[in-house]
This record gives C-alpha cells, structure tokens and sequence, in this order.
C-alpha cells in the first residue's frame, strides 16, 4: 500500500469526543472489574472494538474485536511495545505524534493505520482515541478500533 493512502484527521477537542467515539465500557476506573468492562463489544457496531491504554504502566485492555483485527489470541498478554510492532511506518510514526500530542494538548485523534499481524496478513485499522483526564492530566487513553481493510483494497 502506498504511503500516501494513509489517513489521518486532525484532532478533535474532548468535548467533541462523544460525538465520535464510544467508550464508555472503558472508561471505568482502575481495580474495577476489567473483565466485565472489556466483555462489552458496541451493540450497534459489532465490528468496532474498545480499547484502553494506562499510561501509568503501559497496560493494554481490549475487546475481543480487537484481539481479531490484529490476528491475536484472547489469551495473548498484551504488551505495548509487541502491539506496537506491528504497526508498519509510516503508520507507526504518525500514530506515536498523535499519541503524544493527545496527551500533551488533551485531545483526541483518529488514524487510518496500516498493521502486520502475526501471521503477515496487512490490515487497515481506523484508530480513534480519546484521553481520559483525572486531576488535570492525562491518565488513560481510550478508544476504538476498526478494520477498514476493504476501503482500502477497494472491495468496500
């Protein structure tokens, strides 16, 4: 895939954030019951799947969806650094600006992001994230992720 296909949106303000993200399953705070949390997929967007990062410890919490887009196990321990890994540059990259400018300016993002799964089948995903804040500052991000392959393989 050629590099200028990817997408990336401009972000959006936190108080746009609900109109585009829903996250709520995910926006539970820490020693809540993550299981339960993560076993909800979106009722209305059963192919979207819900996703948290904290950043105090990197720790990654997903819905089944996603462990599916990007052709891991459920069982898989999620480590940041292996996830990731499979994002392909310039993808990587402009998903590490987003990333940082989310936490530095409280905003959220959206990226059309090109993976490498495990089993070397390229994926698109569209990335939304959206910061939670506790006490002024960004403590988790959150979000949703979607495959889009076929948008961009034109069978979508």
């Amino acid at each position: 895939m050629p590099i200028h296909a990817l997408s990336l949106t401009h972000s959006w303000a936190i108080s746009d954030a609900a109109q585009h993200v829903p996250v709520g399953a995910l926006l539970s705070a820490p020693g809540e019951d993550e299981a339960q949390a993560c076993a909800i997929e979106p009722a209305t967007m059963p192919d979207v799947g819900l996703w948290r990062c904290d950043l105090h410890d990197e720790r990654l919490t997903w819905t089944p969806s996603v462990y599916a887009l990007f052709g891991l196990p459920r069982e898989e321990a999620l480590r940041r650094s292996l996830i990731v890994s499979l994002y392909e540059e310039p993808s990587r990259a402009a998903m590490a600006q987003l990333r940082a400018h989310a936490i530095r300016h409280r905003r959220g993002f959206t990226l059309d992001a090109l993976i490498r799964r495990p089993d070397g089948d390229r994926r698109w995903m569209r990335l939304c994230a959206l910061p939670i804040i506790e006490d002024r500052k960004v403590v988790r991000l959150c979000g949703t992720k979607k495959d889009v392959t076929a948008e961009y393989d034109g069978t979508g």
